[in-house]
């Protein structure tokens, strides 16, 4: 019998811009980064679930096991905020929200080891669609939803049929568009300036899609800006432990590997068990 390998400790874990509910999720890898962890506080830095595009007709069991694995953390007391961004907007309706270790907030900021302050939101405040014409950014939302699905297609030929790697048509698109380099820009330098006006030594968004980890500076001082990326392109996550930050990046050759170690997974229950076996942990959480 193979030695169940522990999970790996982390003090805080960030990830966003999930898109439960969308075809571009990539939910059975996610769940098996989150089970690969143990951390202590989990920040949900928005757009975890795709609230603009929800659909009864598409919510796979891997998008709920999502939601089941975050329950059963807050279940063994995991403190986890979750941080509203744009797509799952409804939900600031109940901002200040809270539930045994689970909390709903619009931002937050954490005092960290050192004396030193973090900042987190979603970041969508800087995004100039969303403040002003709300009905061009869904639309532009559902038009990357129908790109991904197409890149899919396309990996899937690549792989399959001419045995050559993946390629990534959004990022292309994005990085050849010089309006959106620009706006990236200018958001993680709107980010570091305002951090380092109101003295937080970190800023931590989502939103963008575009997972980073860099020192930004002004005349005024410096701050470390990061990003968590998304998991529908970049499969990434923010990881803060012993003092340190780092950017995890998802990796097939690492998780198989892993996986060979990790404790065998649940069976693959049907949805419906899915959902009972949510409510007994929420049951739980309220009798804590």
């Amino acid at each position: 019998m193979s030695v169940k390998q522990k999970r790996r400790k982390v003090d805080i874990l960030v990830i966003s811009d999930v898109h439960l509910g969308t075809y571009g999720c990539h939910a059975k890898e996610l769940l098996t980064y989150l089970k690969s962890v143990k951390p202590s506080v989990v920040i949900l830095n928005g757009d975890i679930i795709d609230i603009w595009q929800f659909s009864k007709r598409y919510w796979p069991k891997s998008h709920m096991k999502i939601i089941k694995h975050l329950m059963h953390w807050m279940s063994k007391k995991v403190k986890i905020y979750y941080i509203t961004g744009n797509h799952d907007e409804m939900l600031r309706k109940f901002t200040g929200f809270k539930m045994g270790s689970f909390s709903i907030v619009d931002k937050l900021v954490l005092e960290l080891g050192d004396d030193k302050k973090a900042w987190f939101f979603h970041g969508d405040v800087f995004d100039v669609t969303m403040q002003h014409a709300k009905w061009l950014a869904k639309l532009g939302a559902v038009g990357y939803d129908l790109l991904i699905l197409i890149n899919r297609f396309a990996n899937f030929i690549s792989s399959k049929v001419f045995k050559k790697g993946k390629l990534s048509l959004s990022k292309k698109i994005k990085n050849s568009v010089k309006s959106a380099v620009k706006f990236i820009n200018e958001f993680e330098q709107t980010a570091a300036d305002i951090a380092i006006t109101r003295k937080y030594d970190y800023v931590v968004c989502g939103h963008i899609h575009q997972p980073e980890m860099r020192t930004m500076r002004n005349d005024e001082g410096e701050t470390l800006y990061l990003n968590s990326g998304d998991w529908i392109e970049n499969l990434s996550a923010l990881e803060y432990h012993e003092g340190k930050w780092s950017l995890y990046r998802f990796n097939d050759a690492d998780f198989i590997e892993q996986n060979e170690h990790l404790e065998p997974e649940e069976a693959d229950h049907s949805s419906a068990m899915l959902f009972e076996n949510l409510l007994s942990e929420f049951n739980l959480m309220k009798t804590a």
